[in-house]
């Protein structure tokens, strides 16, 4: 397979500087920090209609991960797993996806969201509205996370 080019559409700020000083899976610390995504000029006509949604999903490069090993051991796990059946942010592809809480425009072209966690100046990929009647699975298996 070919390798291909990604183009940010813009960048993430969040008070964290460094990957390890970010909160897992952007739900700590409570309250949930005010992060922004900014957008870049020429893709801003694309956040049209944008305000109607309370949550979305960015997409985005955690440009600051090391070298990907495919077996990691996780820190609450008994044993190594295989880095496709974690959420670990060190991957062969270093994409991250988080459902953010949308809290309105700072101003044009800068959104004002809750729920991240990557580091300040991760470039963003993507934005999609987050749809709970087809993004939510009620019976989704947690795998070897799940609790016994």
């Amino acid at each position: 397979m070919r390798g291909f080019t990604l183009t940010p559409i813009g960048h993430l700020e969040t008070p964290w500087p460094r990957p390890e000083e970010c909160p897992r899976n952007g739900r700590q610390p409570d309250p949930r920090p005010l992060c922004r995504a900014v957008i870049g000029e020429a893709w801003r006509d694309g956040l049209d209609q944008l305000e109607s949604f309370s949550h979305l999903i960015l997409l985005y490069w955690m440009h600051l991960g090391g070298d990907a090993p495919l077996t990691i051991l996780p820190r609450f796990a008994a044993g190594p797993r295989g880095v496709f059946a974690t959420r670990s942010p060190v991957r062969p592809n270093p994409i991250a996806l988080s459902v953010v809480r949308f809290e309105g425009f700072a101003e044009p072209g800068v959104l004002l969201v809750r729920n991240l966690d990557c580091a300040s100046g991760t470039p963003l990929l993507d934005i999609k509205p987050y749809l709970p009647t087809v993004d939510a699975e009620p019976g989704a298996s947690m795998g070897w996370l799940a609790p016994r």
